[in-house]
């Protein structure tokens, strides 16, 4: 069971520490326990409760109303104002609430309308990749289970699965050619997949080969394809060897192919631009530079 101080509170729902404490203190609505040194812990079923009421409060709601309502008229509250039109910070933390309560209908219901609305890669890039990125600091801040990653992350593959078989494959023979892989060591699959996806959209032929691929691997491939390009992600510190080797042997691999890299690691050890590398530092440069071909 994860414990949280109210520190962790405060950084995870927005809420200031001095105001969880007043409202504890004039509402009763948490009710942290203590250490036998008496100090104040809570635990996950207070952090749902806090969510849930900074949920409600960003929809207009008062403290003083919330206090008072009984479980059934909380709970109907927050599914009313889960519905389509609320802001993109509040479906962040409707959808943060989705994966803490691994809850696959309120997560579906906040998916399918935007999709119905703005179209699905719209809520890929405006719903879908911030989401993400708040799910990685609670990852590293220890808020959120194996289980529920997991949970979350199984559902928005199965969108972008499902998306992507949905787009016709270009037989085209001009079609310029991707192929997509991931090192040995990296776990960025639902990052490749969502460039899977934009690529398909935008018409090209692309090939995808996964994670866990050596460069001897993705020279088999190559040398079957013959793309025109090769992306990979490199994000977790890659020990086996620097950076600059590795895409060294890529480049002797398949010197007829131009290689764009991404990834944490490849941007903070300022890997450069060639005739034959282009890093993209961020998914805006990446569609950029994509849009352009």
């Amino acid at each position: 069971m994860t414990l949280y101080s109210i520190s962790d509170l405060e950084k995870l729902s927005g809420i200031k520490a001095h105001t969880i404490r007043i409202w504890e203190q004039r509402y009763s609505i948490l009710q942290p326990k203590r250490t036998s040194t008496n100090i104040r812990f809570y635990e996950e079923q207070d952090l749902k409760t806090l969510l849930n009421i900074a949920f409600l409060k960003k929809n207009g709601y008062k403290i003083s109303k919330i206090a008072k309502m009984s479980d059934q008229d909380f709970q109907q509250a927050i599914t009313e104002v889960s519905g389509p039109g609320i802001s993109q910070n509040v479906q962040l933390d409707a959808l943060t609430l989705s994966m803490m309560e691994m809850d696959e209908v309120r997560f579906n219901d906040i998916i399918s309308e935007n999709i119905r609305k703005v179209g699905f890669e719209k809520t890929m890039l405006g719903v879908i990749y911030p989401f993400l990125e708040k799910m990685s600091m609670l990852w590293l801040t220890g808020s959120v289970t194996h289980a529920q990653e997991s949970f979350i992350t199984i559902l928005i593959r199965q969108k972008l699965l499902t998306a992507i078989d949905n787009i016709e494959v270009n037989k085209k023979k001009s079609a310029q050619k991707f192929v997509l892989y991931l090192p040995k060591g990296e776990n960025q699959e639902l990052s490749l997949q969502l460039m899977h996806f934009l690529l398909k959209v935008r018409n090209f032929y692309v090939v995808y080969l996964g994670a866990d691929m050596t460069v001897s691997d993705v020279a088999d491939a190559v040398h079957i394809i013959k793309p025109d390009y090769v992306f990979t992600m490199i994000t977790e510190t890659y020990v086996g060897e620097s950076i600059i080797n590795y895409v060294s042997r890529m480049k002797k691999q398949f010197p007829d192919t131009h290689l764009l890299l991404s990834g944490y690691q490849v941007v903070a050890q300022n890997l450069p631009n060639s005739d034959v590398v282009t890093v993209l530092r961020s998914l805006g440069e990446t569609i950029e530079y994509i849009d352009k071909l």
